[in-house]
C-alpha cells in the first residue's frame, strides 16, 4: 500500500484522476445529501423556470422543464456508474474464463473459441451494441445486456495471450506432474497471475463503458426520459445550441471528467501493479 500510494502521488496526472473518480463516485453516492434538488431527477414540471441559465440557484442553468441541471447529471452518474459497474461484473468472468480455456484446453478448443471471439471483436463495438438495443426495448438493463455482450471478447484475448504464457511456467508445470485437475490449474495457479493485468484493464474500461452507454442514450438507444442520463441530456441539448449552451456543456463536461478520470486512474494503476497491457 505505502508503495502504491508513493507511485500514484509521484505523478501529478495520477493525482488528478483519483481527484476526479473521487468526485464522481463519492458525488453519486451522496446524490441525496449533496443535490439542491433532489425531487428534479424525475418527472417534476417547473415551467416558471425553464431553460435558465446558470446562476446563483441553479449553478449549471435548468432544462426545458425547469429541472436543475446539476442535480440531474449528479443523480446520471450514479446511474452511469451503475451500468458500467454491472456491465465489467458480467463481462469480465465470461471473458476470463473463456480465455483460460482457450490458452489452457489445447490448440482444437483454442480454434473454436478464439474464432467466435475474433467474430465478436471484427464488428465495431458501438454498431454491435446499437444492433442489439434495435431488438431490445430500450431501458437500463437491456442497455447493460448489449454494452456486455460487446464488452467480453477483449478480455478473452488478454487472458488468453497471458495464459499462454503462463503455461509454459514452472508453477503449472509443477502442478501438472502432481496430478493437479485442470480447473485447479486454471484457475487457482494461472488465473491470480493474470489479476493484476485484468484489474488494470477494468479501471480503464470503466469510463469507456460509461462513453459507450452514453453515446447509445444520444442515439435514443439507452436510457429513457425521465430517468436523468449524460447522454440524452446531451441529445436533447443540442438541438438549442448555441443559446441554451449549458443544457449540452455541462453533461458534455461531466462525460468528459468521468472518462478521464478513470483513464488517468488507470494509468497510475498500471504503474502499481507493474503490468504493460
Amino acid at each position: 500500500m505505502k508503495r502504491a500510494v508513493r507511485i500514484i502521488f509521484a505523478t501529478p496526472l495520477s493525482v488528478i484522476g483519483v481527484i476526479l473518480i473521487g468526485l464522481v463516485v463519492g458525488s453519486a453516492i451522496l446524490a441525496d445529501f449533496i443535490t439542491p434538488f433532489p425531487s428534479h431527477r424525475g418527472t417534476v414540471v417547473d415551467f416558471d423556470n425553464f431553460n435558465q441559465p446558470p446562476d446563483w440557484t441553479n449553478i449549471m442553468g435548468t432544462d426545458l422543464v425547469g429541472r436543475d441541471l446539476f442535480t440531474r447529471i449528479i443523480y446520471a452518474y450514479r446511474i452511469s456508474l451503475i451500468l458500467g459497474i454491472v456491465v465489467l461484473l458480467l463481462a469480465v468472468p465470461l471473458g476470463v474464463t473463456v480465455g483460460l480455456m482457450a490458452g489452457y484446453l489445447g490448440p482444437r478448443v483454442r480454434f473454436v473459441l478464439m474464432r467466435t471471439t475474433e467474430v465478436f471483436l471484427s464488428i465495431p463495438p458501438l454498431v454491435l451494441a446499437m444492433s442489439i438495443m434495435g431488438v431490445l426495448e430500450p431501458t437500463l438493463i437491456n442497455g447493460m445486456m448489449a454494452v456486455t455482450v460487446m464488452w467480453w471478447p477483449w478480455y478473452s484475448r488478454l487472458v488468453h495471450n497471458l495464459t499462454l504464457a503462463e503455461r509454459e511456467e514452472g508453477y503449472v508445470l509443477a502442478a501438472e506432474v502432481i496430478g493437479a485437475s485442470r480447473f485447479h490449474i486454471m484457475f487457482v495457479e494461472i488465473l491470480p497471475n493474470c489479476f493484476p493485468a485484468i484489474l488494470t484493464k477494468m479501471t480503464l474500461d470503466l469510463g469507456f463503458v460509461i462513453l459507450i452507454a452514453s453515446s447509445l442514450s444520444f442515439l435514443g438507444l439507452g436510457v429513457q426520459p425521465p430517468t436523468p442520463d449524460l447522454g440524452s441530456m446531451v441529445a436533447e441539448g443540442a438541438r438549442y445550441l448555441p443559446d441554451s449552451w449549458w443544457l449540452t456543456v455541462f453533461p458534455g463536461l461531466a462525460i468528459l471528467v468521468a472518462v478521464f478520470g478513470f483513464n488517468l486512474l488507470g494509468d497510475a494503476m498500471r504503474e502499481v501493479l507493474g503490468t504493460h497491457q
